[in-house]
């Protein structure tokens, strides 16, 4: 169990991120700068952003730290704290996407592999900034790491590496990107350098987000807007704010353990569905998605959908409702009502959107019966091994010794595995992405 630490990141970790800069560069500690970029959790919505369905987020103080200073010439010098390697580059080597390159048989994709893996994140940001016209001239050298034992759980790392990259790229140039554009930016590293099939979530609330607010972002519009918890008459916390912790538990998988249909074939049924209702209202479109469908054409031809596909429907539109509902319920700073619906959020996405296997399962049930549990769901889609829960603050250490305990009955081999034994996180919430 790891306890909350209010202040993200610490002096403490900026000094160790700062003094590894200054010997890899021997620069002065005064010229190192910092990207910070956090995780993400989604309390409402998420599973299916790329339908286009307005989803609900909030960062954690916990994430990604770059430290770096600005390279006298084209260079680019990278160390990181969890993965071994270093990436040497430049930023003006053109770079190709990663998957073709990979498909290709390449020896740019060969030698990439054996350089660091970990490096495709830097070479992505270039892409991404080469693709949009930025000549950049300065490449970086810094230093990398994130929040021990978060990568690969759910929680957006890999987003989070990128918009790191990128700010730290932009600040080096001078180059003025609005945290809007930068969501495009990191969908470019995404979506077309590593080919993956995701919507814009992650990277807009790790941009976009404020601390105690809830960010309510429309996945097909892009727009999107800060709710704000009751205001409290003595200024820097709010009362809400303070009533609540953040508890993310950790099944020790790394991939969900599941014979069920991944990620991509959840997005092609949510198409299916899309089709079938938009042809029984003859408003076919050739890409359709379940955000083209009205709540009146669901309802009127639902039953034309076989049973898989009428389940996905029924947990978009579902999740749709809860979290408009949601937002009230945050605005009014009713959290116990708030973490209903996040539970009722879980419980679709084990029912009728099918994802998770008996470990997360196990989990989500053990944090739904820990003592001032408001309400839980997975994180990242059930396809990971994260779930993430609000908890009452006086009761949050309570609750993370009996999820430890309970799961580690339940799942002792998995549990076993978890670095340290850190089944439960205990944190608050986060701000957006920022150079300090």
């Amino acid at each position: 169990m790891v306890g909350s630490n209010d202040t993200w990141p610490s002096q403490s970790m900026l000094d160790k991120v700062r003094q590894r800069v200054v010997e890899m560069s021997g620069r002065d500690g005064e010229e190192v700068r910092f990207a910070v970029s956090p995780y993400r959790i989604c309390p409402l919505g998420a599973h299916i952003d790329h339908q286009g369905g307005t989803v609900t987020a909030m960062t954690i103080n916990h994430g990604i730290l770059l430290g770096f200073v600005p390279s006298s010439d084209s260079q680019v010098y990278l160390q990181s704290g969890q993965f071994k390697g270093e990436v040497r580059i430049s930023v003006d080597e053109i770079q190709f996407p990663a998957h073709i390159a990979k498909s290709n048989g390449s020896n740019a994709a060969k030698d990439e592999l054996e350089e660091a893996k970990w490096g495709n994140y830097v070479r992505g940001a270039l892409y991404a900034l080469q693709k949009r016209g930025n000549h950049l001239k300065k490449g970086i050298t810094g230093f990398i790491c994130g929040s021990e034992g978060l990568d690969s759980s759910g929680l957006s790392s890999s987003a989070a590496v990128g918009v790191a990259y990128l700010l730290a790229f932009e600040n080096a140039n001078n180059l003025s990107i609005s945290p809007t554009e930068n969501i495009e930016y990191d969908r470019i590293i995404e979506n077309e350098y590593f080919g993956l099939k995701n919507g814009i979530l992650d990277q807009s609330a790790i941009l976009l987000s404020s601390r105690g607010c809830l960010t309510c972002i429309n996945c097909k519009t892009r727009e999107y807007k800060l709710i704000q918890p009751p205001k409290s008459k003595n200024h820097l916390k709010t009362e809400f704010e303070s009533a609540y912790k953040i508890m993310l538990a950790f099944s020790g998988l790394k991939q969900a353990l599941t014979t069920t249909p991944g990620y991509n074939r959840r997005v092609a049924e949510c198409q299916e569905a899309a089709r079938i209702l938009l042809k029984a209202s003859r408003n076919e479109q050739e890409e359709p998605i379940l955000s083209d469908v009205t709540q009146e054409v669901y309802e009127a031809h639902k039953n034309k959908l076989e049973t898989n596909l009428a389940k996905r429907a029924e947990h978009y539109f579902s999740e749709n409702k809860r979290v408009f509902k949601g937002l009230e319920e945050w605005a009014s700073g009713n959290i116990e009502e708030f973490g209903k619906l996040v539970t009722e959020s879980g419980l679709s996405s084990i029912q009728n959107y099918e994802c998770g296997c008996e470990p997360l399962i196990q989990l989500y049930e053990t944090l739904l019966k820990a003592p001032g549990v408001y309400g839980a769901r997975f994180s990242g889609a059930g396809f990971r091994g994260c779930c993430v829960a609000l908890v009452a603050a006086e009761r949050a250490e309570e609750a993370a010794t009996f999820v430890r305990v309970e799961y580690s009955k339940l799942q002792p081999d998995l549990a076993s595995h978890i670095k340290q034994g850190k089944v439960v996180l205990v944190c608050d919430a986060g701000d957006s992405a920022r150079i300090i």
